[in-house]
């Protein structure tokens, strides 16, 4: 057989073995037959076939009705949620009204998309991550620190040379599902020549009346994002725009107390750390008058991620 018919054929059998949309999939079939036209009259067929290839292996990747079940057990929430976090009783408490919402609703009605702000180190991203495993979803990120490009959430045109689809669709194919929860991160980062744009992009993500026909440029075809649980986190509020914030509902993280950096310290971090060194438990003992100067050696820090460089 002709290479080239036999590359046609990979193509064409990839399209039969996958569920996409009806119209996206009549529009990958054409390009398949266009490839056909070129290959039998002598056309550039390389670069046609690298194009429509590329483009055919993203809409077949794509997660268009595969999902996950949710676990929404308000008891397995609160063990997950105390089993990976200290503390923060007011944050958990409003996370497990949150799921709660979830499972009374039954889809019926959206719950407000959460944005976690605080402090770096507060255990921002980590709550997010407990999130997704207390409801049984996977979990992808996507940092926004120094984004300067709309585009990076958005994709590139496939009339441009090396496009790619955006962050979002790229997220999506990562988790294999079309309801997973995405980590927004640090949105309050952007790069300020590019804000208004970012804001722009997520106002559509954040939106229900908007999302569930997202189009990424590469891909150009509608995506329903209305299963996914977004999560939001910043620093601080001062950089996000107003039409971002109206659907958001913050939930404050508070700094960390000495006393409770010390049990997290002692009980969390220290077993981690010598765990990680291959050190059997007990190899390592910390006396209780010298945590007080390993939770503050230069000072008041909101967060922990001092205090693991510390013990580590």
């Amino acid at each position: 057989m002709d290479p080239q018919i036999d590359e046609i054929k990979k193509l064409d059998d990839k399209l039969n073995n996958t569920q996409i949309p009806a119209d996206l999939l009549e529009k990958a079939k054409e390009m398949v037959a266009r490839l056909d036209r070129i290959a039998k009259m002598g056309g550039n067929f390389v670069v046609e076939f690298d194009n429509a290839g590329r483009y055919i292996d993203w809409i077949s990747a794509l997660p268009w009705n595969t999902r996950s079940e949710d676990t929404l057990d308000i008891n397995h929430a609160t063990e997950v949620l105390n089993k990976n976090h200290y503390g923060l009783k007011p944050v958990k408490d409003k996370i497990l009204e949150y799921l709660a919402v979830l499972k009374l609703s039954k889809n019926t009605t959206r719950a407000p998309i959460l944005a976690l702000v605080g402090l770096v180190g507060t255990g921002k991203t980590t709550l997010a991550y407990s999130i997704a495993d207390a409801m049984g979803r996977k979990f992808e990120r996507i940092p926004f620190g120094g984004i300067g490009d709309a585009l990076y959430l958005r994709g590139q045109s496939r009339a441009y040379p090396d496009a790619e689809p955006g962050a979002i669709i790229k997220a999506l194919r990562r988790a294999g599902t079309k309801n997973p929860v995405i980590l927004l991160d640090e949105i309050d980062r952007v790069d300020e020549e590019a804000r208004n744009t970012i804001m722009g992009v997520l106002v559509e993500l954040l939106d229900p009346g908007q999302n569930n026909r997202y189009t990424d440029h590469f891909i150009d075809y509608p995506f329903d994002l209305s299963e996914v649980l977004f999560i939001a986190t910043a620093n601080n509020t001062t950089h996000i725009s107003t039409a971002v914030l109206d659907r958001l509902e913050p939930i404050q993280m508070p700094s960390y107390s000495d006393e409770e950096k010390i049990t997290i310290g002692r009980d969390f971090v220290l077993p981690k750390v010598m765990t990680d060194a291959n050190l059997t438990p007990g190899t390592i003992t910390i006396d209780p008058e010298v945590w007080p100067k390993i939770v503050r050696p230069l000072g008041f820090d909101g967060g922990i991620r001092t205090l693991e460089r510390t013990i580590n």
